[in-house]
Parts: structure tokens; C-alpha cells; sequence
């Protein structure tokens, strides 16, 4: 047996989260080499734990297909395959479905829960195309994705289901609203691209704003962009239809979860140094044709721990970026017909402010994003978003942060300027999660350069829900070697991270 002593650690999921604690990071200790066979006879290397960590027994499971993360992104790639092949799939996650960008905690008052204790409010999902620019890199996989969504509510109508109740599937148009002469008349342009590219949309001049959604506070120079097949889907809903969808093959003995199980090596064959799979905190689990890494927020750091005791170390610029979405429970002042976004969402603005309240403790100045999102869910709630912030995963609630997006919603609703702010905080739960920036604004998705049977599908920031279903058919099709439907390379990692090490080139 050859050893050699190193340290790790991995930070790719929040696992249970119910606690004050302000970091979502989670550190393993030492862990060594071991050489060994595989099932079919290839010798393997892997890292192996020392005593120093408690687990149980590690078991050996061998699968066709292996997926780190389950979040929405990796439970719709095994879906996919168990779908459209005869493949076996596991899926392992350091903790629970969904409990990164969709959802990692909820604040209700001061007190900090899991996405365990409260997946009722795991998250309002919208498939909108208002903000997608026709023609740009992520158009297709966008437009794609929205397709196969539609096609999967169009199966549901078909065997008697309702999508309202399966998926949380309501069909209430989006608004993106421009407050200017200059936004209107980027905004005619931008509803020209979509109509141009077959989408249904109109310009609202401010008087038809207001017939469409009463409830804004409509100034003179005030427009919008209306696709009125936009979509809101019910994030907690849609993951438990495709849990029960995934479980189902698992009666098959296709599919198997390894939940609160984090990955904390990869085993990799001595003849090449092939991936064969990964052990976790539990089990080894062999992978016998792809291993697909989709986990978010966390995959830069969970590539760069697992690959640093094998000498090879690849950069995979994924960040974490932190966002609040405030749920105020049954809202009776205003109901909204359609979803709602100012125009400052296409892009975020970057704005700046002092950060006395952080709970690193960082009092440097700190960039802070705020767009107006508002949407009505399908029990009555209000949810008012979105901030988006670059402070690592620290999960702590920044209450001027929950004050800044009240203040800018109040700008568009009166409703909102009427009510005290004091019962605005007892009716509210506060929601944050962390979505998987990537600088360029397109998500990585494509094999690894030198390690062909492992797959990245990663970086897809907001937009997870949105492009879930057309990232996991594209993963399929690589792995398949099938025709794709969409051109991947603008998602591909060549050129876009860094190899730091030539071994393999």
C-alpha cells in the first residue's frame, strides 16, 4: 500500500444548516493514497480518510452514471438519463435536494432554518423570457429549455395532471419595466428581437401598464416589455416531481440517492488516470460511464479540493453569489397578475454602500446589486426580490440588505409605502441562497479537458430553473455522443479555466 498524508476540504453544500452558524463551509481533515483494483480488474487510486474522521463502514456500489449535486440542475441531469436510457444513475449531495441557489436557508425572525425544516418556501421559479436577449450565446439553451418544459406540462395535460398542482405551473406573462425615455425605447427594440425570434410580445406604453397590472404606481414616462407565455413554476413542487419521477426507476434498481454524503475524493484508474468514481464520507461509488459535477455555487472550490491531492489542479471560476428574496405570507394589500422585474434586472447594476452590519465582520465597502422583482405565488404570498452580493458563503441576514429591496419595491407599489414596516417584519420570512456566478454570464457545461468521463454543468447563476432541462439533455448528449440540439460550445470549459497542471496534454 503506498500513502502519502495531505489535507482537504469541501464547501460544495450546505447540509444542515439549522444552526447560527454563518458559514456554509464544511472542512474535512486528513485523508491519504491508496492504490487498489477496481471491479473490472483496472488498478485505482484514491483518497482514502483517516481515523481522524468519523464514518461508518465505506461500501463499494458501482453505477453507469454518477451525479455530484442535487440541486436542480443534477436531479433533472439523472432525470434525463433514467428518462431517455436504460442507464443506472446515483446522485450523492453533501445535504439535501435544492439547498443551494434554490434554497439553502430561511430566516424567520432572527432564527436561522435548513431548507429541511421549511421546503414550503423553498422558492418561487420563474421560466421568463422578457430578459433574454434573442441572438446572445444563451438564447438557444434558454429557448430550448423553456420548450421542453412546455412539453412536459403538455405530457401531464395528457395523462389527466394538472400542472398547477404538480409543478406550481401558471402561465402569467412577465412585465419588464423601464421607468425612462431611454429605457422605453431600448425596451421597443428589445420586444422587436423577441417577436423577430417567434416569441409573442408586446410594448406597453404607461396607460396599458396600468390596465395590465393595477397595482404599480404608473409615472408618465413609464413602459414595458410583455411576453404573455412567460411562466412561474413552483420550485418545491418541481423538485418533488422530479424526485418522484427519479425514485420511481429506483424500484428498478436504476437509481439510488446518497444524501449527507459529501464527496471528498475522486478514484481515478492507475492506466491514465481515468475517473472511475468517487468515494464519499460513506461510499465508494464507481462510475462506469460519466461523472457529472453539478453543484453550484460550490463547484469551484469542490474541483480545486478534490483534485489537489492527485497533482493535477484546475480553476473552474464558479463564485458564490449570495441573494434574499423576502416572502411576505398571505398579502392581502395587492395582488399581481403578471411577474414583474424593473429594467435594471437584465444586467443588475452594480451599486456600492458601507457594510457595517456584515457578519464576516468585513467593514470595507462591498458591492451590492438591487433589482425590483415582484411575483404573487399560488397560495397569495408576495415575493419581493432580488439582491445580489459577492461575500462569499456567509449565510448570515443582513438586515439593511432586507431594507434596501422593501425600499426600491415601494417605488413601484403604493401598497407597499402604506403598509407599516412593522408588520411588514411579522408577516415575512426571508429566504438566501447562493447562485453559481460565472463572470461571462453563460453556465459551463462540457467534459473536463484530460478527464473525458467527467462532466461539469455548473454557473448557471439565476437562471438554474430556466435552463435546467436543456442543460441535462445537453449533458445526455455528450455523454451519448448524440447530435445535440443545442450548439455547445459556447458553454464548453476550454478557454475558460485554468489547467495548471500538462501531465495530460
Amino acid at each position: 500500500m503506498e500513502a502519502c498524508l495531505l489535507a482537504s476540504s469541501s464547501s460544495y453544500s450546505l447540509g444542515n444548516t439549522k444552526s447560527l452558524s454563518r458559514s456554509c463551509s464544511r472542512t474535512y481533515p486528513h485523508i491519504i493514497f491508496v492504490s487498489g483494483k477496481g471491479r473490472s480488474g483496472n488498478r485505482w487510486t484514491r483518497l482514502s480518510v483517516t481515523s481522524s474522521f468519523r464514518q461508518t463502514a465505506v461500501e463499494n456500489s458501482t453505477f453507469d452514471i454518477v451525479v455530484v449535486g442535487a440541486g436542480i440542475i443534477g436531479l433533472t441531469v439523472a432525470r434525463r438519463f433514467l428518462m431517455t436510457t436504460n442507464l443506472s444513475v446515483a446522485v450523492v449531495d453533501a445535504g439535501v435536494p435544492c439547498s443551494g441557489a434554490t434554497g439553502a436557508v430561511v430566516f424567520v425572525g432572527n432564527d436561522i432554518y435548513s431548507v429541511d425544516d421549511y421546503m414550503a418556501l423553498l422558492g418561487q421559479g420563474y421560466i421568463w423570457m422578457t430578459h433574454k436577449t434573442p441572438g446572445s450565446e444563451t438564447w438557444d439553451l434558454c429557448n430550448r429549455s423553456k420548450e421542453l418544459w412546455e412539453d412536459l406540462v403538455d405530457e401531464l395535460r395528457f395523462h389527466g395532471m394538472d400542472p398547477l398542482q404538480e409543478l406550481g405551473w401558471k402561465k402569467t406573462g412577465s412585465l419588464l419595466i423601464g421607468r425612462t425615455p431611454e429605457e422605453s425605447e431600448m425596451l421597443a427594440s428589445r420586444v422587436k428581437l423577441l417577436s423577430e425570434a417567434d416569441l409573442r410580445a408586446e410594448f406597453l406604453c404607461a396607460g396599458s401598464l396600468v390596465a395590465e397590472e393595477p397595482s404599480l404606481q404608473v409615472g408618465r414616462d413609464w413602459s414595458a416589455a410583455f411576453v404573455p407565455d412567460d411562466c412561474q413554476i413552483d420550485a418545491k413542487l418541481a423538485v418533488d416531481f422530479i424526485e418522484k419521477g427519479n425514485r420511481s426507476s429506483g424500484l428498478h434498481g436504476r437509481y439510488k440517492e446518497f444524501f449527507h454524503e459529501p464527496v471528498i475524493s475522486l478514484v481515478r484508474s492507475d492506466y491514465g488516470g481515468e475517473v472511475v468514481g468517487v468515494q464519499t464520507s460513506k461510499n465508494i461509488l464507481y462510475c462506469e460511464q460519466a461523472l457529472v459535477v453539478a453543484t453550484g455555487a460550490w463547484s469551484g472550490s469542490l474541483i480545486q479540493d478534490i483534485f489537489k491531492g492527485l497533482k493535477i489542479s484546475f480553476s473552474v471560476p464558479v463564485i458564490p453569489r449570495k441573494g434574499y428574496l423576502i416572502i411576505l405570507e398571505n398579502f392581502q394589500k395587492m395582488q399581481l397578475n403578471h411577474g414583474i422585474m424593473e429594467f435594471g434586472y437584465v444586467d443588475h447594476q452594480i451599486i456600492s454602500r458601507s457594510s457595517n452590519l456584515s457578519a464576516s465582520g468585513v467593514s470595507e465597502c462591498e458591492k451590492l446589486s438591487i433589482s425590483m422583482t415582484a411575483t404573487t405565488d399560488a397560495t397569495g404570498n408576495l415575493l419581493l426580490g432580488s439582491s445580489r452580493q459577492f461575500i462569499g458563503f456567509d449565510n448570515g441576514m443582513d438586515e439593511s440588505i432586507v431594507n434596501c429591496i422593501l425600499d426600491r419595491a415601494q417605488q413601484f407599489f403604493p401598497a407597499l409605502r402604506d403598509l407599516p414596516r412593522q408588520d411588514m417584519l411579522r408577516s415575512r420570512k426571508i429566504r438566501i441562497g447562493f447562485r453559481p456566478y460565472m463572470h461571462d454570464g453563460k453556465p459551463i457545461i462540457g467534459p473536463v479537458p484530460g478527464l473525458p468521463k467527467m462532466v461539469l454543468a455548473a454557473g448557471h447563476e439565476g437562471g438554474g430553473l430556466t435552463m435546467a432541462l436543456g442543460t441535462a439533455e445537453m449533458v445526455v448528449d455528450m455523454v451519448l455522443n448524440n447530435v445535440p440540439k443545442v450548439d455547445p460550445t459556447p458553454y464548453s470549459l476550454q478557454g475558460r479555466m485554468v489547467r495548471l497542471d500538462k501531465r495530460f496534454k
